[in-house]
């Protein structure tokens, strides 16, 4: 055997190796994520099994009730339609007032971009308690917005803007938009200018440029963020609860009711992988259809 087929066979047996080792690399990091979310997720559909009992608070048992009670309640019928109905509204709206935004941000060419960035980033430090307090600050009968209006005699009474379902908008679109605006951006600024002005050579006019060219090779980042958006969107607590009051129902704060306020715990459970199925459900339909239509890959 010569020196060169050793070194052939050298080669060949660290290009073998190699995947085993990044196995092995990756091997904590999957560990840590089958411990702390595989596991409490299991844990978790064990406890959605039981039964609730007043007295006795859980009984260990193997039955798939609660997800019957909770899908033929009309209550928790509600409050499902409530959140998936928000959550696509608010992702719908997020998308069209985010996409300009992300468009400028994209093609921005300027060395204050980083700080521009930054300052999109800035709302996601506020945490959403303070973040709807403020929102509470504005909208309630005598916050700014309606101090305003009524100074310019634009109305002559207060408006009723706290504890309804368009606070929860506002609120919940002021904690998304920056996900969206984001995700938008990253995919717009490796789109080539020479493609828009190919187009406008060509004749097409600016609707044309955005229907034929920008948005097909942005579909990537409208669909990663519609998918983020309306993850977050179904998920949102705080600003339900704080923004929309005792009356206005989505899943996170039916289940937290469900936990600490009537400790049933299976049902709250129930609940929660509810949520999640539908989620889930959702998210990979969307996938599917967004990338049927713009052909992502």
């Amino acid at each position: 055997m010569t020196f060169a087929d050793t070194h052939r066979d050298t080669k060949g047996a660290n290009v073998k190796s190699a995947p085993s080792g990044m196995a092995l690399l990756v091997l904590p990091a999957c560990l840590l994520v089958l411990g702390l979310l595989i596991g409490p997720m299991l844990l978790m559909f064990r406890i959605s099994l039981n039964r609730f009992s007043p007295t006795q608070l859980m009984i260990e048992a193997f039955s798939f009730e609660n997800y019957a009670r909770a899908a033929a309640d009309p209550y928790y019928q509600e409050v499902i339609l409530t959140t998936l109905g928000m959550a696509l509204l608010c992702t719908a709206l997020t998308l069209i007032i985010a996409f300009p935004a992300a468009y400028w941000v994209g093609r921005l060419q300027s060395s204050w971009k980083s700080l521009v960035v930054i300052a999109t980033l800035f709302p996601l430090v506020v945490g959403n308690v303070v973040r709807s307090a403020g929102w509470m600050a504005l909208f309630t009968r005598d916050g700014l917005i309606n101090a305003v209006l009524l100074k310019v005699h634009v109305i002559s009474e207060p408006l009723t803007l706290m504890y309804t379902p368009k606070a929860v908008v506002f609120g919940i679109i002021a904690v998304v938009l920056p996900y969206m605006i984001l995700t938008i951006a990253s995919v717009i600024e490796s789109i080539p200018r020479d493609l828009e002005d190919a187009a406008a050579n060509l004749g097409a006019s600016a609707l044309q440029t955005f229907w034929r060219v920008i948005l097909p090779l942005s579909a990537p980042g409208v669909a990663a963020g519609s998918i983020l958006v309306f993850v977050l969107c179904m998920n949102t607590y705080a600003t339900a609860v704080l923004l929309g009051g005792p009356r206005f129902k989505m899943m996170a704060p039916a289940i937290f009711d469900q936990f600490v306020r009537g400790n049933n715990w299976p049902m709250g459970a129930a609940l929660a992988f509810m949520l999640l199925a539908l989620t889930m459900s959702f998210t990979i339909v969307g996938s599917i259809a967004f990338a049927r239509r713009y052909r992502v890959r």
